[in-house]
């Protein structure tokens, strides 16, 4: 049986390591130096965020989950994302924040050299979804012409403000391959048209005015009023080269609010829109309709 002073000792030990590593975050991963936000109490049942969150950069999930927590959407689309990496955002969103997100992937590549993981077994690479409230039927399509690059769209039916909404993500062409993106567009845009309320969340490449974008400007309108094509002045942009690449289109949703939050961990800032989903649509046929 170990003496007193014995005992005493080994309680100082055991306080001084506690102190020196810090609390674990999921997996066993520190959460010393993490970024400290304001206490979060519950997701905006009204808000939605797009964020490409860059890969490969050096950006932390523990950062990610950070910036996620600071506006705490109730539907998160990302793009550029490794699905262990959301997975690990998720878990420090539930366990740091107490914000607790089901997850959709959209993958559309298996990537070593981004997603790490072994070369006979890469992880996976595309877009991903984080909703508060559960999600179903989620459909994945890899376009036809990714360019230089695979790219695809996802969706999932999800709730956004107390209504059932189809909420879509998508990461089109690279730079400088308009004709690509305009493929794209139309693909993307055949689907959106099948639903009265949706919203199409991403990282179109494009700037508000590219032609390339207008097969879903008719259908959908920016959740920035200035940033339509015809841009009528102040439409912030989304990227580190001043440009807006990022967008939240609404179709049958009407935009009440929207931010762009600049950040160090991607070369996109996260964009935000809170929404208005209970009036009904224009055309809505009922509680049958789609």
């Amino acid at each position: 049986m170990l003496g007193s002073g014995t005992r005493w000792l080994a309680g100082v030990l055991i306080v001084a390591c506690t102190v020196l590593v810090g609390p674990s975050a999921p997996g066993g991963a520190p959460f010393a130096g993490a970024p400290p936000v304001e206490a979060v109490v519950d997701v905006v049942p009204n808000r939605v965020m797009t964020w490409n969150i860059c890969n490969p950069c050096e950006g932390d999930d523990v950062d990610r989950a950070a910036e996620i927590a600071a506006h705490a959407p109730q539907v998160v689309g990302l793009q550029e994302a490794c699905v262990r990496d959301v997975e690990r955002i998720r878990d420090h969103l539930e366990h740091r924040y107490g914000l607790v997100y089901r997850a959709e992937y959209g993958t559309v590549l298996r990537s070593w050299g981004r997603c790490g993981g072994a070369p006979w077994s890469p992880g996976a690479f595309g877009q991903a979804v984080l909703s508060a409230a559960p999600m179903t039927d989620p459909v994945i399509v890899e376009y036809p012409d990714g360019g230089s690059e695979d790219r695809g769209y996802m969706a999932v039916t999800t709730t956004v403000g107390g209504r059932s909404v189809r909420v879509f993500n998508t990461h089109l062409a690279q730079r400088r391959q308009e004709a690509v993106r305009a493929d794209q567009v139309g693909v993307l845009a055949a689907e959106v048209a099948r639903h009265d309320r949706a919203i199409v969340l991403g990282d179109f490449n494009a700037v508000p005015n590219a032609p390339e974008l207008t097969g879903i400007q008719a259908l959908a309108a920016d959740a920035d009023p200035r940033c339509g094509p015809s841009p009528t002045g102040g439409c912030e942009p989304t990227t580190d080269w001043h440009s807006k690449f990022d967008y939240v289109f609404l179709r049958g949703v009407v935009p009440l609010e929207h931010g762009v939050h600049p950040t160090p961990h991607s070369d996109h800032h996260p964009l935000h829109a809170d929404l208005d989903t209970t009036g009904r649509p224009a055309g809505e046929a009922g509680p049958g309709s789609r």
